[in-house]
């Protein structure tokens, strides 16, 4: 994936265009094209410190002067008040992903290539350097040491000396975060320490939040280069002892090798095609594991840790699709554990804290995910030991009632989640005391999952010899099919209420009803099914997912942009997010079947997506997208659930 010299040099396209490096571990590393810092999240060293949270901008960025035939040359970049300076993306002459960002300058005759990678399952980046001519090359690290969510700013308890001994600079600014250590093969490091004030972060100021920060330098490193010669500097907190040459190579080949392994993984691909190929790769750089080693899975890069609800409706295609089937039993089993009155949490924090279970829906995902891994293969035992005991304590809890007022109506058999003042679904945006969308009640799609949970417990009821079981089961399955078929059909508009409330049904267009199509047993017939289908791509559907609210509806909002509130007033209320296109193709599988023109159709709305690996974050998808043309995309920049549902019904198509 190549950005070519025109792109990389024009300062509009480049400082959008992001790329994103993990580490298997919850760190990560994130920039821009341009070489500038555009978010506060960007850094060289994002290091998770409790895997995968805790998240800390350690090494923000570096700045490299190529000094040739005693002309010093800037390679790097940075905004500040009025200015981009320095501005060496202007030198720039191709940026590719190789499978690592990788950077090629030219000043003249002279030839420099940038690469840089984490290592996997360590706190640690790797920046390497190969220059075409003899020279002498400086490179000067600028540290941000705080919480990834935060600012920095110039301070006197900022330690501001460093160590430096053999090839090793040692910094500790506070003595309660870990110190980093720069290996490197520099000639000599010259101690410099000054503040740079007021970097700016333009996608901060977009968002409507503070967006200058001071950044510390401790000085430079003074490379003396051959032609051909390789410089680097490891920039780490773990304990790697001497560090030399050898050992970073070492390191990157092991890398390349690990990241050719992941699509030859694919199965049923042989080789497997570009799109395919990309998606494979991004899928990666979502799995991580905890401080303990158990698996999970992050929501979203730069700001989301792992949440419930993502990891539930993320692990059909991130994993069981693609068969890592033991990773997925391990992170089903890791959420079981956690069960609190029948409910998984929905999140865990950043900082240390007790989890958050405010979800109706993260729970009832566990199901569809289970029934998938037993359809590929996984042992039986583990559904018969593990998962089945646990979905009758999960369905005991939602018939007596659990946290937030989750609990089944007597009367009809349907689930309840919430109340006017909780956001208990996947649509959960909040401001303040503002619930943008409403959803408490009864929605359609949690109750389309509580009937899915009560069919598929049945089925293993029977399975394990639970006759008696089964048979109350499929009955309180049957009753809930009966009341969701009378009280969600709106007839005036040929779709489903999208909830169900005591003032009346909520008529708002919303892509939640397709769940009830797409999910592995439908709750609606073959004629309803299909005019479900013609509603939903009439009013919602875009090349690049559904928007979330009809656009005739007067609170549609056609653009997520704005400070917060006015970001959250627009998160589920028209923004397009292309984790639906998955639901979106599995229901009009359904209604239409999957040949001929329908079938191709869905191929064609899939392969629209293959030109957005080039857009935005590169090789990934955002979480979200404007509801209008053209579709700018905004939010989170790599979603796990947006690349999860592309891989889940690749696998069926």
């Amino acid at each position: 994936m190549t950005v070519s010299a025109e792109q990389c040099r024009d300062w509009p396209q480049s400082s959008e265009l992001e790329w994103l490096e993990t580490n298997g571990a919850g760190g990560f590393a994130m920039g821009t094209v341009s070489g500038a810092n555009t978010r506060r999240y960007h850094g060289l060293l994002v290091a998770s410190l409790r895997a995968p949270v805790e998240r800390h901008v350690l090494l923000a960025r570096v700045e490299e002067e190529l000094l040739f035939n005693a002309e010093p040359v800037n390679l790097g970049a940075a905004q500040y008040p009025g200015v981009i300076a320095p501005a060496g993306f202007r030198m720039l002459e191709e940026f590719r992903l190789d499978p690592f960002p990788t950077w090629s300058y030219r000043s003249g005759s002279a030839q420099v290539e940038k690469r840089m990678f984490l290592v996997q399952g360590q706190q640690t980046a790797v920046i390497q350097y190969r220059v075409s001519s003899p020279c002498r090359f400086r490179v000067r690290p600028f540290l941000a040491f705080r919480d990834h969510h935060s600012l920095q700013h110039a301070r006197d308890d900022f330690r501001r000396d460093g160590e430096h001994t053999g090839q090793t600079l040692r910094l500790r600014p506070f003595e309660l975060l870990p110190g980093l250590c720069i290996h490197h093969n520099a000639a000599f490091f010259v101690p410099a320490g000054h503040w740079y004030y007021r970097n700016e972060y333009r996608k901060e100021m977009e968002r409507g939040l503070d967006f200058t920060e001071d950044l510390f330098s401790p000085g430079w490193l003074e490379f003396e280069l051959d032609e051909g010669g390789t410089a680097f500097l490891v920039a780490t907190i773990e304990d790697a002892g001497g560090v030399d040459l050898s050992m970073v190579r070492e390191w990157e080949a092991a890398e390349r090798r690990r990241r050719a392994a992941i699509t030859r993984q694919a199965p049923g691909l042989c080789p497997p095609d570009e799109f395919r190929a990309r998606l494979e790769a991004a899928a990666e750089q979502f799995l991580v594991r905890r401080a303990d080693g158990s698996p999970t899975i992050i929501a979203g890069y730069p700001w989301f840790s792992d949440w419930g609800r993502d990891t539930m409706i993320s692990l059909r295609g991130l994993l069981i699709a693609r068969g890592r089937l033991e990773e997925s039993r391990q992170i089903l089993e890791g959420f079981l554990k956690r069960l609190d009155r029948g409910l998984i949490p929905n999140r865990f924090p950043d900082t240390a804290g007790n989890p958050e279970y405010n979800t109706a829906d993260a729970t009832l995902w566990m199901f569809p995910a289970a029934w998938a891994l037993m359809e590929a293969g996984y042992p039986e035992h583990f559904f018969r030991e593990t998962f089945y005991p646990a979905a009758k304590e999960i369905l005991g809890w939602h018939r007596r009632g659990t946290h937030f007022g989750i609990r089944v109506d007597a009367s009809d058999g349907l689930l309840i989640a919430g109340d006017p003042g909780t956001q208990l679904t996947w649509m959960d945006a909040k401001a303040g005391d503002w619930v943008v969308t409403p959803r408490h009640g009864k929605p359609v799609e949690i109750n389309a999952l509580w009937y899915n949970a009560l069919r598929m417990t049945a089925w293993w009821a029977r399975r394990f010899g639970e006759e008696r079981e089964a048979e109350e089961l499929s009955a309180e399955a049957a009753r809930v099919l009966e009341s969701f078929e009378q009280k969600f059909w709106n007839p005036a508009r040929g779709c489903l209420y999208d909830r169900l409330v005591p003032e009346g049904p909520d008529d708002r267009l919303r892509p939640n009803q397709l769940f009830a199509l797409c999910l592995p047993f439908p709750l609606i017939e073959e004629t309803r099914q299909r005019s479900i289908v013609d509603v939903v791509t009439g009013k919602l559907l875009t090349p690049f997912g559904l928007r979330t609210l009809d656009p005739e509806h007067p609170e549609y909002r056609p653009r997520y942009e704005g400070g917060p509130r006015e970001r959250d007033g627009a998160y589920h209320q028209g923004s397009v997010w292309p984790w639906l296109m998955g639901p979106y193709i599995s229901a009009r599988l359904q209604a239409y079947g999957p040949a001929g023109e329908n079938l191709q159709r869905c191929r064609e709305l899939m392969d629209a997506f293959a030109g957005e690996l080039r857009r935005g974050c590169l090789g990934t998808l955002c979480e979200i997208y404007d509801a209008e043309p053209p579709h700018r995309p905004v939010g989170a920049a790599a979603q796990a659930w947006s690349v999860a549902e592309l891989l889940r019904v690749m696998a069926v198509m």
